[in-house]
């Protein structure tokens, strides 16, 4: 078994990927979306954190968290999150409980773990801030970024931070040709 070690740092900023313990044909969190919002919410009643950008996807979740000048604790934060999620919903057929988990008292409901990353400056921020919003057309569930249904990018589009038509399929084209005159020139 691997040996995992968090890098820990106060007041971090940190990317997260947190996924279902079972992955194929589970639309969990988009069916729940309400009660996962009610979750995030509950763990930042005690343990506040701004959350800067985030994807939720019918099986996985992608995030960005700026944590207090003081504190790191962005695990208690996710078993907040999980626990409370996990207690809102009624039992499903997607869960397996196997011994390990049912001594444990746990659902079935998450991966154990979750993946965590460091953002090491404004570049790392902004390609993980793009990660999470194409998340949805990386995955075949949107043909466009602005078709995601549970995205921050509405609400970056609002702010003005990035143009409603952002990475759609034409842009890319239009790019991909602009740089393909140029090396020809």
């Amino acid at each position: 078994m691997r040996t995992y070690k968090r890098l820990r740092t106060e007041g971090g900023c940190y990317f997260f990927t947190v996924v279902l313990a079972q992955r194929h044909k589970n639309n969990l969190l988009i069916d729940h979306i309400n009660t996962l919002r009610q979750s995030f919410k509950y763990a930042q009643v005690n343990h506040p954190f701004v959350m800067d950008a985030v994807v939720i996807m019918p099986d996985h979740l992608h995030c960005i968290w700026q944590l207090p000048k003081n504190d790191y604790n962005f695990s208690t934060r996710w078993r907040l999150v999980k626990a409370h999620f996990s207690r809102s919903i009624n039992k499903s057929g997607n869960e397996v409980i196997n011994t390990s988990r049912h001594r444990k008292g746990e659902r079935g409901i998450w991966q154990r773990r979750f993946w965590e990353h460091l953002i090491r400056d404004e570049f790392d921020y902004a390609n993980h801030v793009e990660y999470i919003h194409y998340n949805p057309v990386k995955h075949g569930y949107v043909d466009h970024v602005s078709d995601g249904k549970y995205s921050s990018f509405h609400h970056w589009v609002k702010q003005g931070l990035y143009p409603a038509n952002w990475a759609a399929a034409d842009n890319i084209i239009n790019l991909i040709s602009v740089s393909i005159e140029s090396n020809n020139s």
